[in-house]
């Protein structure tokens, strides 16, 4: 994106642990957030894998406030929705998904609504694979995404932090994915971006998985097991390999703005719906 209850405590020392950084789970409790959420079961790892932190959206109601934080109001790249906190219009979990809903109403200053849920302050991860299940939004003006900041944004600044885009798409090219990355050296607003991009017949109407494979020496970027962008660790420091310091992690769903708005938006198409079945960070085995 240019500039994605129940836990017992010691799952969560033990996420810590594997990912070789402090997680922050400090939680509210989910009974705060107006959902019912219920312990989960623990998704099995494929092999080679441990799984480090997850979220299946089980339950009803607001996301998990020990996982999820919001985005609130008009953020970025000069999009047109007010992002949304805890308002079920806009975020809640249904069927077993989170559902990110764009809406055009007014609202505050705004003609239309969304969600932009991150794990800032809650869970950050450096390395290992960061996968989601998702069916996408569509239509002219629509731009979802799954991506990661660095976390130490607040005190470098974009672009330094790094940024990881794992899934974008825009309405205006909607059978196409798009997978970037962002650095000092490399971005957007330079005219430098890395980034590779694949074909995918309708995303918006059937699941596929988005994922990255992140190591000390490349990034590898996925959708449903097809490698289609590696961006290489050149060893030339921080400023075209940010991406030795951890990062956290945004979902949302923007309406117009620089890039998703290049076409205009088309106002019949409300509301839309980003359905996310499931987020999964792994590490490794040993």
């Amino acid at each position: 994106m240019r500039l994605r209850r129940g836990v017992g405590m010691r799952f969560r020392r033990a996420v810590a642990a594997v990912l070789g950084v402090g997680l922050g789970l400090a939680g509210a409790a989910c009974g705060s957030s107006g959902a019912t959420t219920p312990t989960p079961a623990v998704p099995a790892a494929p092999p080679g894998w441990i799984l480090a932190w997850f979220d299946e959206f089980d339950g009803s109601g607001l996301p998990d406030p020990s996982k999820w934080g919001y985005e609130v109001g008009f953020v970025r790249n000069k999009e047109l929705q007010y992002y949304t906190r805890a308002r079920p219009e806009n975020a809640r979990l249904e069927g077993g998904m989170l559902v990110i809903e764009s809406r055009k109403e007014a609202y505050e200053t705004a003609a239309y609504t969304s969600a932009s849920l991150h794990t800032k302050g809650k869970a950050e991860f450096l390395n290992g694979r960061i996968e989601v299940r998702a069916k996408l939004p569509t239509g002219r003006g629509m731009w979802p995404a799954i991506w990661m900041l660095g976390v130490n944004i607040d005190q470098v600044g974009w672009p330094t932090c790094g940024e990881i885009d794992i899934m974008e798409n825009v309405g205006f090219d909607p059978n196409r994915i798009f997978g970037t990355v962002h650095t000092q050296a490399y971005n957007h607003v330079a005219g430098t971006a890395k980034g590779g991009n694949l074909a995918i017949a309708a995303p918006w109407e059937s699941f596929h998985v988005y994922a990255v494979e992140w190591s000390t020496t490349e990034i590898v970027f996925f959708v449903d097991e097809q490698r289609y962008f590696t961006f290489q660790n050149e060893n030339q420091g921080s400023a075209k390999w940010p991406f030795d310091r951890p990062h956290y992690l945004i979902l949302n769903t923007a309406i117009g703005g620089s890039w998703g708005g290049q076409k205009g938006i088309d106002d019949t198409i409300f509301p839309q719906r980003f359905y996310i079945d499931y987020v999964r960070v792994l590490r490794r085995g040993v």
